[in-house]
Formats: structure tokens, C-alpha cells, sequence
């Protein structure tokens, strides 16, 4: 991937455009999974202090890794070119036609893959849940499009990637591949890990049956996002990413009208 250089170009303005589109997921997670459905967990905090403080602390991550990609991800090969064409006031449409086609294939592959793997793989205890608790399509197509590939690939992958270069590599020429895929593997599998707080909120206690289920399925999809990122920029990956949330959930609404 093309890198840019770093001493012209406008960080800071590429950095507000990132984080502006992270809290835009975060806003939207927040608004459509109110505190009631976290269960019978009693709340201390008038509801309203328990949002500020949840945006809040999202913000703040979102900033870190924000920054972190923005600082790191040139000097390893990593970039978002629609937002930085943004960013210089360039063709954004030019940056981001080479990534729609395997963007949208990326996601039509996780969104069967997600469907598949949720009607008909999961453990019980999550089907069982999922009648019960579901997040707004709009909701998780922007914080898992655009928030997660954010904190995920174009935060983590890249800290990963750019400390195997430089001590691994000692901060000659390119990363290798070794080194990339490592990155990607590993931010996969913390991927599939960051999801099970939130299983743990829902089932209140888990099985390993259910923890193997959620890491696993999460690495998958966290690899393709990741290779995505790698090889065509980070918002083929948020394509990816939002999009297979897309099909999983019309899919699911198709086959649920053949079976009635």
C-alpha cells in the first residue's frame, strides 16, 4: 500500500475525521441498547450520569486508537484512503472505488457465513438469547462497521505490525508478511475476545461451549476484516464489516418468511 508522507500530511484533520466516525457508532450503540437491557443489574447512577460516563469513556478509546493509527500506520504500510483523501481534499470517491468490490464481496461472504454460522452453529444457549435481546441492524452496521475496524484493525493490527517492525525488523523496509499476519491472527482472536463481556452480560454466566463459540466465530470474521485492511485499505474492511451485517440480517428475514 502507498504510504504518505508523514511530515505533510495533515494528521490532525485525518485524526478528527476517524474519531467523528467512530462516535458516530458509539452514539448509536449507546441510544439503541438501553441500560434496561443489561438485566436485573441494579443501577446506582441516574441512567442519564451512566450514558455520559459510557460515551465518555468510548470517546477516549476511540481518540487512543485514533491516534495510534494515524502515528503508526504509515510508517508500516497501512492506510485509509478514502479518509485521507478526505483528509487532502482529493478524490475521496477515486480512493475508495478499488476497495467497494472486495469490500462488498467480503461482506457477502461474512454475511452467510454469519447467518450460517448463527442459525445453525451456535450453541443453544445463544439461540435461546437471541429471541430476547437484539441490537438495532442500523446500530451494529455502524459500530461494528466503522467503530470496531477502527479499534480493531486500525488501532491494534497496527500496534502489532509496527512493533514487529521495529524490533523485530529493526525498522527496515517493509514489514513482512510473517509479521502482518501475525498482527492480523492476533487482533482477530482479541476481536473474538472483546465480544465476551457482553455475552457474559447477556447469559449472565458462560460455558465453554458458548466462550469457544464466540472468540471462534469472531476470529474468523476478524481475519478476513483484517486481510481486508491489509491489502486494500481500512475501509474495505468497515465495507466488510457493516455489510455482512446486511445480508446476515436480510437473509435471515428471507428465510423466516419461506418458513412461515
Amino acid at each position: 500500500m502507498a504510504t504518505i508522507d508523514s511530515i505533510r500530511f495533515p494528521r490532525l484533520k485525518l485524526g478528527l475525521l476517524l474519531f467523528l466516525a467512530g462516535m458516530l457508532g458509539v452514539v448509536f450503540l449507546t441510544v439503541a441498547v438501553p441500560l434496561q437491557n443489561l438485566g436485573d443489574t441494579s443501577l446506582t447512577l441516574p441512567s442519564w450520569l451512566l450514558l455520559v460516563v459510557s460515551i465518555t469513556q468510548s470517546a477516549l478509546l476511540v481518540a487512543l486508537v485514533v491516534w495510534l493509527g494515524v502515528s503508526l500506520a504509515p510508517k508500516v504500510g497501512l492506510s485509509a484512503p478514502a479518509f485521507e483523501a478526505a483528509a487532502t481534499k482529493q478524490s475521496v470517491a477515486a480512493a475508495l472505488r478499488p476497495q467497494l468490490f472486495p469490500g462488498f464481496l467480503g461482506g457477502l461472504l461474512g454475511g452467510f457465513g454469519l447467518f450460517a454460522i448463527g442459525g445453525y452453529a451456535s450453541p443453544a444457549e445463544i439461540a435461546d438469547v437471541g429471541q430476547s435481546f437484539t441490537v438495532p441492524l442500523l446500530a451494529r452496521v455502524l459500530y461494528g462497521g466503522i467503530t470496531e475496524e477502527l479499534i480493531l484493525r486500525w488501532g491494534l493490527m497496527t500496534v502489532l505490525v509496527w512493533i514487529a517492525w521495529r524490533v523485530l525488523q529493526g525498522r527496515q523496509g517493509t514489514p513482512q508478511i510473517g509479521y502482518i499476519w501475525f498482527a492480523i491472527v492476533v487482533s482477530a482472536v482479541l476481536f473474538g475476545a472483546a465480544h465476551l463481556p457482553a455475552a457474559i452480560v447477556q447469559f449472565g454466566q458462560l460455558t465453554a461451549d458458548v466462550a469457544v463459540f464466540v472468540v471462534g466465530a469472531n476470529t474468523v470474521f476478524g481475519v478476513l476484516f483484517g486481510y481486508l485492511f491489509w491489502r486494500y485499505g481500512l475501509e474495505a474492511a468497515m465495507i466488510a464489516h457493516a455489510f455482512a451485517h446486511v445480508v446476515s440480517h436480510v437473509v435471515g428475514h428471507v428465510v423466516g418468511l419461506v418458513a412461515a
